[in-house]
């Protein structure tokens, strides 16, 4: 329902503040700033991790006798004796949810569907699809593969699997047979839920002679569990049908309790991006992905404490289920927190583009914490949205943005927007971290002051350092992002991977025993954060390296520059050859003037030495179903390796714009004029996801 009339949020008192006076009472430490705080936090670990878990109430039958018993990387031991659970840790806030009126979970889809979800509701979904599960001979560590979009079921099956101590894994229907099969089969899951169509991108799509091929490709899979929808052609035949199985509500699914559970027992299993290679499935333990998620919280500020907010805290993170923050957005449930989700696409159809469609949403369901890509954000400033016209936004009190480096001209663009509703503070939480660890490294401190286009600080708890070429932290330069110490939500493991050979490759291989993320990082002097790009995408010229993010942040300021990717080339024996694609806006062409104006814009914003060899326009830019650039995977390809090894197209948002790519590589490589294959018609912006 919408509110029709405004609403400003009421004071508040953040989460951290709270935490440093409880610091003070409890422990009887005082910090002078969050860089000593973090300092703290970080040579402290046993200290520090133990206020988060009495901080934010943890409990267990069973005591831990230790907090870290282990510290090395990987392999590190958390809190052994200690027994958690997910579900028990969302279900906790059912009574007290009830009892002041708000809602679990607030869904609408592109088809104008809206439905609420009361906690005593999802309490009791959660109860009968357990009860089902374990029925259909789904036991402790039996891994559930889900097949599923951005929708409230998602959440149910997951908290379901989490309570009885199953493994939970899920790809989201925008991914053909083959990506979600390379997935799946590395987990051999028992049972599969699967949904039999989809509406995205103001279309129906059936997913049924996807689900059959899955199924027929997973032969470990006993089970499917079907969630019917008006899109499939021909019904889709399972064991059980959902909206079934979760259905009971009698005295055995009022009596059920989440299952007590060791620390380190598996929660899910997530997948690096897969664009290369088989993805790695990464493994998350319970209790790690719950100590790090209450110590984020004081970061995001998710669930602060409110005088007189009757109507809530209502949480927005546009993402779909293939994307980690998905996983984050049901964390908002751990605070008690309304989760607002959004099951379509943010940029409308292409017939009918229209980026003010999440802003008309956050308006409608009165969201107060709203979070996309930074892909989304740019893509808004290059529409032209204007926020007034979406609706009541006035609530709103956090933007987030995770998922590539958010340039300063798109914050200031959004922070000019809310000025003019009247919200002379809105708070960018910018954000950098990984599915890796499900979690991030750097991002948001609410106290603290805002610079457009930087994260805030360090998180508490991450040991973030900058290194240098001789592995020296350094300040104020560009440098690998690393992490010295563990973290509680570190992969337990990689499925199937022996002796963590390929763990240890992944994260490992530069700096024994110190995480090495694969990010360029500057940390300020005052702890404030820039990530430039991925490191091993990094443009090295005339012996001066420079992360990709910079560039984009000149060239895509540009009116006329919808997106851009860059490559630099690096033949042994050769000087280096730097490409930039560009995606223009409407029908504009890469003509001399705009080229003049690209190189202009760069030898202004960065530096001379950094103008391209050559400019090409491109009809999209290549992206992974998480709306990150593909800069590595293309300079591969351009540098002749075969496109087929190097990147998947099932794990690609937009795997129609490869073929082009593949032809300029072959253009050059034969020595063919550039300007043969640079106008291209119809082009269009893609967000992140």
């Amino acid at each position: 329902m919408t509110d029709l009339n405004p609403v400003a949020p009421p004071p508040f008192v953040s989460l951290m503040s709270l935490y440093r006076d409880w610091l003070r009472g409890q422990r009887g430490l005082v910090f002078e700033g969050h860089e000593a705080l973090w300092s703290w936090s970080v040579d402290e670990q046993d200290a520090f991790w133990q206020s988060i878990w009495d901080f934010d109430a943890h409990r267990s039958p069973t005591a831990h006798s230790a907090v870290l018993a282990d510290a090395r990387m990987p392999g590190a031991v958390w809190f052994p004796g200690a027994q958690v659970n997910y579900a028990q840790r969302v279900l906790r806030h059912v009574e007290a949810a009830a009892a002041a009126g708000v809602p679990a979970i607030v869904s609408e889809n592109e088809r104008g569907e809206v439905a609420e979800m009361t906690w005593p509701e999802l309490r009791r979904q959660v109860a009968s699809l357990a009860l089902t599960l374990r029925e259909l001979g789904v036991e402790r560590g039996d891994r559930v593969a889900a097949y599923l979009p951005n929708v409230p079921e998602a959440i149910v099956a997951f908290l379901a699997c989490a309570s009885i101590g199953a493994i939970w894994s899920v790809c989201a229907p925008d991914m053909g047979v083959q990506a979600v099969g390379d997935r799946f089969r590395q987990i051999a899951p028992k049972l599969l839920i699967a949904t039999d169509g989809v509406h995205h991108g103001g279309k129906g799509m059936d997913r049924s002679e996807v689900v059959r091929g899955l199924r027929d490709s997973l032969p470990s899979v006993e089970r499917l569990i079907v969630l019917a929808s008006p899109h499939a052609s021909q019904p889709l035949q399972g064991d059980v049908d959902f909206a079934q199985a979760t259905s009971r509500d009698d005295a055995q699914t009022a009596a059920f309790e989440p299952e007590w559970l060791p620390f380190d027992h598996p929660l899910w299993v997530v997948y690096s991006s897969g664009t290369t290679g088989l993805p790695k499935p990464l493994v998350h333990g319970h209790g790690g992905i719950l100590l790090v998620a209450s110590a984020s919280r004081l970061h995001n500020d998710t669930g602060a404490s409110y005088e007189a907010n009757s109507l809530g805290e209502r949480h927005h993170w546009y993402s779909s289920t293939g994307w980690v923050m998905w996983n984050a957005q049901v964390g908002a449930l751990l605070a008690g927190t309304t989760v607002c989700i959004y099951d379509g696409s943010p940029g409308g159809s292409k017939a009918q583009p229209d980026w003010t469609t999440l802003w008309r949403f956050a308006a409608r369901h009165r969201v107060t914490l709203f979070g996309a890509g930074a892909a989304f954000y740019a893509s808004c400033m290059k529409a032209g949205v204007e926020l007034g016209r979406c609706g009541d936004l006035g609530r709103i009190r956090m933007l987030g943005s995770t998922g590539s480096p958010l340039s300063e001209e798109v914050q200031r663009w959004g922070t000019a927007q809310f000025e003019a509703l009247g919200t002379r503070d809105i708070w960018w939480n910018n954000l950098s971290g990984g599915t890796d660890f499900c979690g991030a490294f750097v991002g948001g401190h609410r106290e603290l002051p805002q610079q457009p286009g930087r994260m805030q600080c360090r998180l508490l708890g991450a040991a973030v350092e900058a290194w240098d070429d001789d592995g020296r932290s350094v300040i104020g330069q560009v440098g690998e992002l690393v992490c010295t110490r563990p973290l509680p939500s570190m992969p337990l493991r990689f499925w199937g991977d022996e002796g963590h050979a390929r763990y240890l490759s992944s994260y490992f291989d530069v700096y024994p025993g110190v995480w090495r993320h694969g990010d360029w990082l500057s940390v300020n002097e005052d702890g404030s954060c820039v990530i430039y790009g991925r490191s091993d995408a990094t443009i090295n010229r005339h012996g001066l390296r420079l992360g990709t993010s910079e560039l984009y942040a000149a060239v895509e300021a540009l009116p006329e520059v919808i997106d851009s990717l860059v490559i630099d080339l690096e033949h042994l024996g050769r000087d280096s050859r730097m490409i930039m694609f560009v995606v223009l806006r409407d029908e504009r062409v890469l003509d001399e003037a705009l080229q003049t104006r690209i190189a202009g814009a760069i030898r202004q914003a960065v530096s001379p030495r950094f103008i391209p060899d050559l400019l090409l326009q491109a009809p999209e830019v290549p992206r992974t179903l998480s709306g990150k650039k593909q800069e590595v995977p293309i300079k591969k390809v351009f540098l002749g390796q075969p496109m087929g090894r190097v990147v998947n197209p099932d794990a690609m948002a937009n795997p129609q714009c490869l073929a082009w790519y593949q032809a300029q590589a072959d253009a050059l490589s034969s020595g063919e004029p550039a300007s043969l294959v640079v106008e291209v018609a119809g082009v269009s912006g893609v967000a992140s996801r």
